[in-house]
């Protein structure tokens, strides 16, 4: 039967994919030759994040405000029970829409008002930041979201024509919270009444003739919130602020607002008019050189080049600031290739723009998982989406994230947490965790909702909170890592030199003719070891560090404590991480006992150091691996489940392989499953491998037995099932050894030797 995919027709007659479609899928049809997707390449682009330490007085100015919304939650949920929404006294929920719609645009409000805030306090170091880069010869491009020009629609439309005379006004993200609590902080009161079923409901009370009533107290409650939060400290629009600190003459603005507030040269405000051709012109001297500086929105991220091209006057490098990721990932790719395009003098700098907030990651995490999911649904991988701008691990929004938020929101319901009680946590958030008998929600809230909340948290309870959220999620990712199940998209295997050794063909498609493969590719990788100076300085700078020798291979690594686990009870599970020239490994400081590991002193150290240094640096690192590549979806189900990573070799050379591993131990299970060889067709050493690993594998040679790994008093074994009793003999003179349990005869095969010695049993046919 034909699988079946959802498409969309675009412009030009192009058939699309849509988005429900699966990335795998995708790459597939590619190789049926049914889909095409274009891209540009970003080699050659590079990436700088910059990142905004928040100062004291920004951190004071964030809690002030964080303070100010938690005031707003308790408000609300006490004004939804005086207009009667909410039942005053038992809790229920009389007027589930009207409780709803509050809830979800306090939510919006505050997302976007953070959001700004956060932005606002960026530009110090974004403004020096293009100084620094305007007189090193390069031009800037700055890419946001927001405009604020709804903003100053609403200023202007309350002004009298004697104010619009002499304008003072400041575009303020505090007119986002204004507004909400003006148009829809619930005020209006509820009048009860009995549906068809008996149930007591509410709906919005209204007067003789017809107009609202609303609740005065909550009327009240509105208007002492809208006070203090209008005597806050003000918090600068990003696009004016820009524009005024470098001038209308300096910064060519291609946005879609219609008008904008201007500075004149002695110091008073007017209101300037702007058109599309005020957006083509502003374009058009940017090009010329004339203006250096350029800020663009959404809608000037559609239809237009701001790169370096050959054919414009201006052919300085851009560096492309990412103010605001925005939330639609095709949008903000979009915007990014304004400054990235062929036929161009140079590749641009992306400087993607965070601070030390971890609340920030509420945005960059939306943004991170749908570039992951653009990425996938148009190269059939996740890292060309994200062109690697947001590492894996802002993605919150992962099974592992989700996992991880349960896991904490038991620890918080128990008290085993150190950052905040479940109390104070549900005060601060009006988050509802508890059903009405005190018993934990089976559903509790979305990470979505959860991270919007931590966003009101003061910086330095939310920064205590996302430390012990991480932790939750990296012991998780960890142990997909360790068990080989981690879905990271494409990784890429860099190599001096890439030799194909072996091509066989596992599968041709009987209508198209695309082949799946099998390749053996012979790798060389030079190795880049860590030098005596660098670790000697990280040893100089961590108290804990320590260096050590392995008593059984005499190889030598630096000792340090390692960023702790936290187990599913709260407790912290401690590490260690051993630095060694040309890698990184973790141990458990519980299993240190039990290793090789022992304390040495520096000089012995430094000696044992340089010398594994001056090895690798002539010692290649030769591996060989074997590549399922071509069409891979026919076969996807004959892969092995338990190792689900796509990797890309690509050598200096240029040569490129893009498939799924597999290692010796599936060999035998991939090949039964597509009927290619029977077991004694296969090499030996792949039939013990496979066993070893833990798959049982039937033969017939010299006897019929199943070969398989056993568990005997907790220790694993590889066992020979159904083996004749005549042959047990010649088995044990072979190094096997037998064992009566349960009142039968079981043969094993020594562990320490398990492979040499089902070669001899195997070639003994």
């Amino acid at each position: 039967m034909m699988r079946k995919y959802p498409v969309r027709f675009g412009g030009r007659g192009r058939c699309v994919l849509s988005r429900g479609a699966s990335p795998r899928p995708n790459r597939d049809l590619k190789a049926l030759g049914l889909y095409i997707a274009r891209a540009l390449s970003f080699a050659g682009v590079e990436y700088d994040v910059l990142r905004h330490t928040l100062s004291p007085a920004q951190i004071e100015v964030y809690d002030q405000y964080c303070e100010g919304w938690q005031v707003i939650h308790q408000n609300m949920e006490a004004a939804l029970a005086l207009t009667g929404v909410v039942d005053d006294l038992d809790g229920a929920t009389l007027n589930s829409g009207a409780k709803a719609s509050a809830r979800s645009r306090i939510e919006l409000t505050k997302q976007r008002f953070f959001g700004q805030v956060l932005l606002a306090m960026k530009l110090p170091t974004v403004i020096a930041a293009i100084e620094e880069h305007l007189k090193a010869g390069q031009s800037v491009v700055l890419q946001l979201v927001t405009t604020a020009e709804a903003i100053l629609e609403r200023r202007l439309s309350t002004l009298s024509p004697d104010e619009r005379a002499d304008l003072d006004i400041s575009l303020s993200p505090v007119e986002y919270v204004v507004d909400y609590l003006s148009r829809a902080f619930p005020t209006q009161q509820q009048e009860n009444y009995s549906d068809d079923s008996g149930n007591v409901r509410a709906r919005p009370m209204r007067d003789d003739h017809g107009n609202p009533v609303h609740n005065p107290e909550a009327q009240a409650a509105r208007d002492a919130l809208i006070e203090r939060l209008c005597s806050l400290p003000p918090i600068e629009s990003g696009l004016d602020a820009v524009i005024r600190h470098f001038g209308t003459d300096a910064v060519a603005e291609v946005t879609g607002r219609t008008r904008r507030l201007v500075t004149t040269i002695d110091g008073r405000q007017k209101v300037e008019t702007r058109t599309a051709r005020s957006g083509q012109a502003d374009s058009a001297a940017f090009m010329n050189g004339a203006k250096r500086i350029l800020i663009f929105s959404d809608a000037g991220g559609t239809g237009r080049s701001y790169h370096a091209s050959l054919d414009a006057v201006n052919r300085e490098q851009r560096v492309h600031f990412l103010l605001e990721p925005g939330w639609r990932a095709d949008r903000a790719i979009q915007g990014l290739g304004r400054t990235h395009r062929t036929h161009q003098a140079s590749s641009p700098l992306f400087r993607p723009v965070t601070t030390d907030c971890k609340g920030e990651l509420r945005f960059t995490s939306t943004i991170a998982r749908r570039l992951d999911s653009l990425g996938a649904l148009t190269r059939g991988q996740r890292q060309t989406g994200g062109q690697n701008l947001f590492d894996p691990a802002d993605n919150l929004e992962s099974d592992y994230a989700k996992d991880a938020l349960v896991t904490w929101f038991h620890l918080l319901n128990r008290g085993k947490l150190t950052s905040i009680s479940c109390d104070d946590f549900t005060t601060r958030t009006g988050l509802e965790l508890h059903d009405q008998d005190g018993v934990l929600k089976d559903e509790l809230p979305p990470i979505q909702r959860w991270l919007n909340r931590l966003l009101a948290l003061p910086i330095a309870l939310q920064n205590v909170i996302f430390d012990e959220f991480l932790t939750l999620v990296e012991t998780r990712v960890a142990a997909a890592r360790e068990a080989g199940t981690l879905d990271v998209g494409v990784e890429t295997i860099q190599c001096e030199r890439a030799t194909l050794v072996e091509d066989i063909v596992l599968r041709t498609d009987p209508v198209s003719g695309a082949t799946s493969h099998l390749l053996t590719i012979e790798t060389e990788r030079r190795k880049t070891p860590i030098t005596l100076d660098r670790v000697l300085d990280f040893a100089r700078w961590d108290d804990s560090a320590r260096f050590v020798r392995n008593a059984k291979s005499g190889r030598v690594a630096l000792m340090s404590k390692a960023r702790a686990w936290m187990d599913d009870d709260g407790l912290p599970i401690a590490r260690l991480e051993l630095q060694r020239p040309c890698r990184r490994e973790y141990l458990h400081e519980a299993d240190l006992g039990e290793t090789a590991w022992e304390e040495i002193d520096r000089d012995t150290f430094t000696t044992l150091w340089e010398a594994e240094v001056a090895e690798a640096l002539v010692t290649p690192e030769i591996e060989t691996v074997r590549l399922a590549t071509g069409l891979l979806l026919p076969i996807w189900s004959a892969l092995p489940s338990d190792h689900m990573a796509v990797n890309r070799i690509v050598d200096e050379q240029g040569n490129s392989w893009l498939g799924r591993l597999v290692y010796e131990q599936h060999i035998v299970q991939l090949y039964g499953k597509l009927g290619l060889a029977s077991p004694e067709e296969l090499p030996v050493d792949a039939i013990a491998r496979s066993v070893l690993s833990g798959r049982s594998v039937e033969v017939t040679r010299p006897f019929a037995m199943t070969l398989r790994r056993s568990l005997v008093n907790g220790k694993p074994r590889v066992e020979i099932v159904d083996a004749p009793s005549a042959q047990l003999p010649w088995l044990k003179s072979l190094g096997c050894f037998t064992e009566i349990i349960s009142y039968k005869t079981r043969v094993f095969v020594p562990a320490n030797d398990a492979e040499a010695v089902l070669a001899k049993i195997l070639k003994a046919a």
